[in-house]
């Protein structure tokens, strides 16, 4: 197995799929939207890196810009128009959201089967649930497709999760206990208020960190010859780092996805495959 886990390289064979079924298509192609508010400069740049990607596949794409001051119930006007939309099969609301806007709201406002980011409940819940028809969160879909394309075993493996958030390490610790191949792992989640991390974290076999503090996991923390997965984007001196301490860590671990190139890559995939999936289903 190769020690880089090129989430790249994976990645690009999924577009290359996509780009091949949807050449296929008569008639009209799969379409998302895209609602960005205000001037985040990061948030900027992922819509036009996922806007990217579409054009690439050969999606129909469109971005509804609103100012930062935009209200909740404007905001959740603009998602029941894209629900009804019969040209849009994918709804994203790029986080994050102005203070003053319920998240929860407009997580619950877009329509399930459009939810191609896979953060409204009823998605949650099939996932959770082991059932088959709903969209997975992007971010644990796409680790577990990076698994899947380099025959990374988790079965009865013990897997530690480091973060405990809604969009990465819930999802990704259900995912992981699930029945079925890529599943049936023994899973640990550690989280602020966890103790012993340290200790706790250099017996996994697999640790996958989602902590959002920049080069956290040092050599200490892992086993020999341990997979680490590393979903942390952090900017440390003009300079994108994970959660994990590449150089420190790389010389004793099996695998190790890098920061950027690893499971960034395969967050975007993952959400034009949910996309693409869900013009199936409609």
């Amino acid at each position: 197995m190769n020690k880089i886990l090129d989430g790249k390289k994976i990645s690009q064979t999924i577009y290359e799929e996509l780009k091949k079924k949807t050449a296929q298509i008569q008639g009209r192609k799969p379409g998302v939207a895209f609602i960005l508010i205000g001037e985040d400069e990061g948030s900027m740049a992922y819509v036009r890196m996922k806007k990217k990607r579409c054009e690439e596949v050969g999606f129909f794409s469109e971005t509804i810009k609103l100012e930062s001051c935009v209200s909740e119930k404007e905001l959740l006007f603009y998602i029941d128009r894209l629900n009804k939309a019969t040209n849009i099969d994918g709804i994203l609301v790029q986080q994050p959201l102005p203070s003053a806007i319920s998240s929860k709201k407009v997580i619950e406002a877009v329509d399930p089967r459009k939810d191609v980011d896979g953060f409204h409940p009823l998605n949650l819940g099939k996932a959770l649930l082991g059932y088959h028809d709903g969209f997975l969160s992007c971010t644990p879909f796409g680790i577990i497709k990076l698994l899947q394309a380099y025959n990374i075993e988790t079965e009865s493996k013990h897997i530690v999760i480091l973060g405990r958030s809604n969009i990465v390490g819930k999802p990704m610790g259900s995912l992981l206990l699930q029945k079925g191949s890529f599943g049936n792992a023994t899973v640990t989640t550690l989280h602020s208020k966890s103790k012993n991390i340290n200790q706790i974290a250099s017996t996994a076999d697999i640790i996958i960190a989602a902590i959002g503090k920049p080069l956290f996991v040092k050599k200490e923390m892992v086993k020999k010859n341990a997979i680490v997965i590393d979903v942390g984007i952090n900017r440390v001196n003009g300079k994108l780092v994970g959660d994990v301490d590449f150089d420190d860590v790389y010389d004793k671990v099996s695998a190790i996805t890098p920061v950027p190139g690893g499971v960034g890559p395969m967050t975007i995939a993952t959400l034009l495959q949910n996309t693409f999936d869900s013009f199936s289903k409609a």
